[in-house]
């Protein structure tokens, strides 16, 4: 067996779409509930108000979503760089009980964007933007406008963010005040600060109602101090990227493929990327077999229990992309970590871990002589492959011009020398190229 139908048959690959990849299978399908329903409200910090502790985050279909908002779900983030998103909640939310749902958005305060930089993030230009995202809603107010991943401290300040705010308040558009992070964005032109210590400055600020972070099994360290914190100062917590588990073989054998149609000859470098993921990924198999998982679903549960366990978590915010999965994190309402499932992620991690670039970590990008912004990329490829955002993520990709993953592929991988967790982080880069660009 050479190595492309290494990963091609890896068991990785036949379980679904693959042990690491998205799954409609579920580890509790056959539960012989007749009706779905949300089965645990928590008090939102200090906004007092008794959210579902499952949320709606970023949807394609309205369906699915309608399906999650019948189930009980009251929390529904979204944001300005989500597309048509508003526009769909609005829609599917025409007719029900407007004061039963807590309702998010997200504004940037960086000018990356071109139509950011043409609208500005002035006081005006805030306001401009939060009546777009209204509009396309149908909404008189929201409960929560957050501000969107700071890149710095400076921008948590953001004037033109707090001015618009105090405005909006009084007028009794907004209700509360939040923040979201999950990792720098890598505007060159600023110093990237980490998502942990952004966030524990906003908790302190005192004006942050509510937080929207990155926290899972397998990201945890100044994620959990930060949660600590959050229950001190009585901040809602929402949560983001809780399933740190999705498919890397399938890129590895395109990526392969892709050399011998143009007949090229592996390189060292490649060979070496391979060989490092080859060890990983058979890890996983012995894991897979040890514990006879029939699918994702299992280990996603799992993953999901860990974090709704944390006294400090209020609710996870869930991309549904179809009607099995809505009902599948239905049925995590109400549910904690315990017996098998805690076994499973604790050897998971232990022996897993290192298949998972942590999302807001960029711990080894000081190491990179080139200015490859590691986490960034990686984050991208996670939009391609575990939230079939392919458009958005390519188009944040190209956006990173002459700072892309095309050169890791013959790097001497300085990123993998500097990373704790053992991640191959060349062969992760150079599957994620392949993803992400046109060539």
């Amino acid at each position: 067996m050479n190595r492309r139908d290494f990963f091609k048959k890896s068991s990785l690959g036949l379980l679904g779409g693959g042990l690491l990849g998205r799954s409609a299978l579920s580890g509790s399908e056959e539960t012989g509930e007749t009706e779905l329903k949300i089965k645990g409200y928590r008090t939102l910090g200090r906004t007092g108000f008794r959210v579902s502790d499952i949320g709606a985050g970023d949807f394609n279909d309205p369906g699915p979503f309608r399906g999650l908002l019948d189930a009980g779900v009251n929390y529904i983030d979204t944001s300005e760089t989500y597309g048509q998103h508003a526009r769909k909640i609005g829609d599917s939310i025409q007719g029900r009980d407007r004061g039963s749902l807590f309702i998010t958005c997200k504004l940037q305060a960086d000018t990356s964007s071109r139509r950011i930089a043409a609208i500005g993030i002035d006081k005006a230009g805030f306001l401009r933007r939060f009546h777009e995202m209204t509009e396309a809603m149908q909404l008189d107010y929201l409960d929560c406008l957050m501000l969107s991943s700071p890149e710095t401290l400076e921008d948590l300040e953001c004037e033109g963010f707090h001015a618009a705010i105090d405005e909006l308040k009084k007028a009794g558009k907004v209700h509360f005040v939040g923040v979201s992070h999950h990792g720098s964005q890598w505007f060159l032109n600023k110093p990237k600060v980490p998502m942990d210590k952004i966030l524990t400055a906003a908790a302190e600020d005192g004006r942050f109602d509510v937080m929207l972070l990155a926290y899972n099994f397998l990201k945890q360290d100044g994620s959990e101090r930060l949660l600590e914190l959050c229950g001190k100062k009585k901040i809602g917590v929402t949560l983001m990227k809780t399933n740190p588990i999705r498919s890397y073989t399938n890129n590895m054998q395109q990526y392969l493929e892709r050399k011998e149609n143009r007949r090229e000859e592996l390189t060292a470098t490649d060979r070496e990327n391979i060989e490092r993921m080859e060890k990983k990924l058979e890890d996983a198999q012995d894991f897979i077999r040890r514990h006879n998982l029939k699918s994702e679903g299992e280990i996603r549960e799992a993953a999901v229990k860990f974090v709704l366990s944390n006294p400090h978590v209020h609710t996870v915010c869930a991309t549904v992309l179809n009607y099995d999965e809505m009902r599948s994190f239905i049925r995590l309402s109400g549910t904690r970590l315990k017996g098998r499932d805690e076994e499973l992620l604790a050897v998971y991690r232990r022996e897993c871990g290192g298949l998972y670039c942590r999302h807001a970590c960029g711990l080894c990008e000081p190491a990179c002589p080139h200015e490859v912004p590691v986490n960034t990329i990686l984050r991208y490829d996670h939009y391609f492959v575990a939230q079939s955002r392919e458009k958005h993520a390519m188009t944040k990709y190209a956006e990173l011009k002459d700072h892309s993953a095309a050169i890791c592929q013959d790097c001497a991988g300085y990123c993998e020398s500097a990373c704790p967790y053992g991640v191959p982080a060349r062969a992760l880069l150079t599957a994620a190229h392949l993803n992400l660009s046109l060539t």
